[in-house]
């Protein structure tokens, strides 16, 4: 399946965010296969990284937890082959910063998810200008490469990204880090409006998405949520986080479906 088969007309895409290696490989291996069968359309699986600027504390904290777990670039690719050979068909979208990407080396990173069975890439840290190479790497490979706007995008970046993303276009439904909020961004409609008046491709959005009902109102606007921050906690506070993500991830999906 391709990214942009995720999205059809009987409900919002649900694309829950989960940090490989957290709290340790075997959970979140375990978790990520509970988000599956709990609904999740896709996954997007987190590659720990030391200096996650975009990431708000929570992600952090996880990362940081992957990393003193041993999670490497490579650990993470043989989770998403484990993840394949536990029968998980859902497609995965590696996130990753670009450092840890460059330091493995572009072209065998694409060559090796693809094989692993990655379906694509958000890289958040690298702009549509810079990221001629790894697009022509992942269009070889097979892969689809997301990129991200912000609410202040000028017109100009609007359109270069829904050229150059592929899949979908990753909306950052607000300026500054990740993390759940109380309370949706007021702008969040308009900005959805700009950018769907700029292209066809399917427009998810992603940040600060805490509750279902929150899911449900970002699910009236766009194609497809993303929800990491508020999962992550949610499997922190359990006792028992494999079930956790589960209830969490099912309840989302509930409210997503449309009438």
């Amino acid at each position: 399946m391709t990214l942009a088969q995720l999205f059809r007309p009987t409900h919002t895409a649900l694309m829950p965010y989960f940090t490989l290696g957290y709290p340790d490989y075997a959970t979140s291996l375990d978790i990520i296969e509970a988000c599956a069968r709990a609904g999740a359309d896709a996954m997007e699986l987190g590659i720990p990284f030391s200096d996650p600027l975009a990431d708000g504390p929570t992600i952090q904290h996880s990362t940081h937890v992957a990393l003193e777990q041993g999670m490497t670039v490579a650990r993470c690719l043989q989770g998403v082959r484990d993840l394949r050979a536990r029968g998980v068909t859902i497609p995965f979208i590696l996130m990753s910063y670009l450092n840890p990407l460059l330091a493995y080396g572009l072209p065998d990173f694409v060559a090796h998810a693809a094989a692993a069975g990655a379906n694509g890439l958000i890289i958040p840290d690298l702009p549509p200008d810079e990221g001629e190479e790894l697009r022509t790497l992942c269009q070889e490979h097979g892969l689809d490469l997301v990129f991200l706007l912000a609410p202040n995008s000028p017109p100009a970046r609007i359109q270069q990204v829904a050229r150059a993303s592929s899949g979908f276009i990753y909306l950052v439904s607000v300026t500054g880090v990740t993390g759940a909020r109380d309370t949706l961004p007021p702008h969040l409609p308009a900005f959805v409006q700009r950018v769907r008046a700029a292209t066809q491709k399917p427009l998810a959005v992603g940040f600060g998405i805490a509750t279902p009902q929150q899911a449900a109102a970002v699910g009236q606007l766009a194609d497809g949520v993303i929800v990491g921050s508020a999962l992550i906690k949610a499997v922190t506070a359990a006792p028992d986080p494999v079930a956790a993500a589960q209830a969490f991830v099912a309840d989302l999906r509930r409210a997503l479906f449309r009438k």
